[in-house]
């Protein structure tokens, strides 16, 4: 009796997480990410962000995929529990002081934050192996393709 109850407690909680979750449109993520201020944050353009995303998740923050180590990497960008944040299972450093449960809904500014921080150590994007195979060094403007961003006019300069 008691297992049963676990079991129905567990799906419960399984399927408020899969409500709260969400598979973004690229158009739809990129507006947010350039919101949120990513675009040509590190060097990094709202393309390299759209790429690396579509590649580790599909853009489906309730996505888990477990690795061979015994961790898990979590949400939209796929943030492994050994370093960035704690699952309750995996040896972590916790490098983001949250719970890896909280990358897995459609709020998308604590996933943000720690991206930021991801790409702020040495690595940078490369600390992504999919954004190192299928992003980097290519033309990324496709990933904008369709979407209304907003536009930097930055003035030209003169030697007046």
């Amino acid at each position: 009796m008691e297992v049963r109850g676990t079991v129905v407690v567990v799906l419960a909680m399984l399927m408020v997480a899969s409500v709260d979750a969400k598979i973004y449109e690229r158009c739809e993520l990129a507006q947010k990410l350039e919101k949120a201020g990513l675009n040509s944050f590190k060097g990094y353009t709202v393309g390299d962000w759209l790429c690396m995303a579509h590649y580790e998740s599909g853009f489906d923050t309730s996505f888990i995929d477990h690795n061979p180590d015994g961790s898990s990497e979590y949400g939209i960008f796929q943030l492994n529990s050994a370093w960035w944040c704690d699952n309750g299972v995996t040896p972590t450093l916790n490098l983001c002081y949250m719970d890896c449960r909280d990358l897995l809904n459609r709020h998308l500014l604590d996933d943000i934050l720690c991206a930021k921080q991801v790409v702020s150590s040495q690595k940078g994007m490369d600390a992504w192996d999919s954004w190192k195979r299928h992003c980097s060094g290519h033309d990324l403007s496709e990933w904008l393709k369709g979407c209304e961003m907003r536009v930097k006019i930055h003035p030209v300069k003169t030697n007046s």
